[in-house]
């Protein structure tokens, strides 16, 4: 009589963890189907703090009726040996200088876009150039 009272106890017990369980499950559905009401972050280019690169910031925004927060500003960093000319939301991908044009006195080099920003506007080849410089001479 003592095992049999044992087996039941022991039934009402695992009945009750699997019935919390379920419920444990339900309750988290429940919340990632709130999440679900919220749209994407949309975020703005970063802006450096101070001249045109560096530390900064940038402000994300989104939509939704049960969203907690809709406008979040994030920090962000714009390096500073990124070309300005290709803007700080876009990184490049350079292949080695190439020769030195005796006539215009530059050398030149091309890139493929890497990286960019959700909403940044970037090309997918840009190409740089810059002057040959001096002729490097070992003594």
């Amino acid at each position: 009589m003592h095992q049999w009272s044992m087996c039941v106890a022991l039934l009402v017990l695992l009945t009750a963890t699997v019935t919390l369980a379920d419920g444990e499950k339900i309750e988290k559905q429940g919340k990632k189907e709130r999440k679900s009401d919220c749209g994407e972050w949309q975020w703005s280019v970063c802006v450096a703090n101070e001249g045109d690169c560096g530390f900064g910031t940038r402000e994300g925004t989104r939509s939704g009726t049960d969203c907690r927060h809709t406008i979040k500003t994030q920090r962000c960093k714009i390096p500073c040996n990124w070309k300005k000319q290709f803007g700080g939301d876009c990184k490049y991908d350079f292949q080695a200088w190439g020769e030195c044009d005796p006539n215009t006195g530059m050398k030149m080099r091309t890139g493929e876009l890497k990286r960019a920003l959700v909403d940044a506007n970037c090309p997918n080849t840009v190409s740089a150039t810059k002057p040959c410089g001096k002729p490097k001479t070992k003594i």
